[in-house]
């Protein structure tokens, strides 16, 4: 018997933290670039659709033509025209990327980063601070030393690591006294690996948030176009068939399908959207009102695997 997948509308927990966001989480990604009355009106709708997780990054504003950190100034020049914004949200951010190196992840970088995110952002403190990759020559140990101490001094609150595997995970975890909160892989109809590489099995183990990154295939399944270059165009359009089938059935976009195909896991997934377009940020929000059925969330699977389930 085929039956429905609830998607609850209801806060979910940051992993073993005492925060609790919405559903679907508001990113940053693509954030700067624009006048403060405008990143505060995106703000203010993402938070009065119950998205009350804002993610950022150092980094993010590079991508955009901009310069590092222009993101986390961008959202702290909106928290000094209307700093009441800060409190109604749980404030996320990562660092350890370094241009040109490309990562750093020692005592003495990481502490500095966090200096300077929170002078940007005009802060006191990060409530989620994430490693955003990992840095393969940083010791674990000076890693969980330099969390450590930023969390005793009160800049962040929580840690989360973002583009890690299980292993990578569990390495730091054995090295500090108290627990990771999420973990931020990429993951979508599209982007499926989390499903067969642990990471969703990890988070269920540990009672971690699962963030997933681009959780719209980095925006191809919205427009329903794949990336030029991308070489498995006919498995796209087989996952978009699927996609379009149950967004006509549904009464809603593709891009909520997509949405409710990442919420439905129970790894207590928590998609960001990165779109900056209000509208569309209203739009994403009606995610939670899609009725999937177990044999449509597998038919998408199937659709991205290629064959049916074993």
């Amino acid at each position: 018997m085929d039956t429905p997948i609830e998607l609850s509308k209801s806060p979910r927990k940051l992993g073993p933290s005492n925060f609790e966001v919405g559903p679907i989480a508001y990113g940053c990604w693509r954030f700067a670039g624009t006048d403060v009355a405008t990143a505060q009106a995106k703000i203010e709708t993402a938070l009065a659709c119950g998205m009350t997780l804002i993610d950022t990054a150092d980094i993010y504003g590079v991508d955009g033509g901009g310069q590092f950190g222009d993101s986390e100034e961008l959202l702290g020049d909106v928290f000094k025209t209307a700093p009441g914004l800060r409190e109604r949200m749980v404030l996320a951010t990562k660092g350890g990327i370094a241009l040109g190196v490309p990562y750093n992840s020692t005592r003495a970088y990481l502490t500095s980063a966090v200096d300077a995110s929170l002078k940007r952002l005009k802060i006191d403190t990060i409530d989620l601070y994430q490693i955003h990759r990992p840095d393969l020559l940083a010791p674990v140990a000076e890693v969980a030393d330099a969390l450590t101490s930023l969390r005793a001094l009160g800049k962040i609150k929580e840690v989360g690591l973002s583009n890690q595997t299980c292993s990578q995970f569990r390495a730091l975890q054995a090295h500090l006294d108290f627990p990771l909160v999420s973990q931020q892989p990429e993951f979508s109809a599209w982007h499926q690996e989390p499903l067969w590489d642990g990471t969703l099995d990890l988070s269920q183990e540990l009672g971690l948030a699962t963030l997933a990154w681009s959780p719209l295939g980095r925006g191809m399944l919205a427009v329903g176009k794949p990336d030029d270059g991308l070489q498995e165009v006919l498995c796209f359009e087989n996952v978009m068939g699927v996609l379009k089938r149950l967004a006509d059935r549904e009464e809603t976009s593709t891009a909520n399908i997509a949405l409710a195909f990442v919420l439905a896991h129970p790894a207590n997934v928590i998609p960001i959207i990165g779109t900056q377009t209000i509208e569309r940020i209203r739009e994403s929000a009606q995610a939670l009102d899609v009725r999937l059925t177990r044999r449509d969330w597998y038919d998408i699977v199937e659709a991205r695997q290629g064959a049916p389930m074993p």
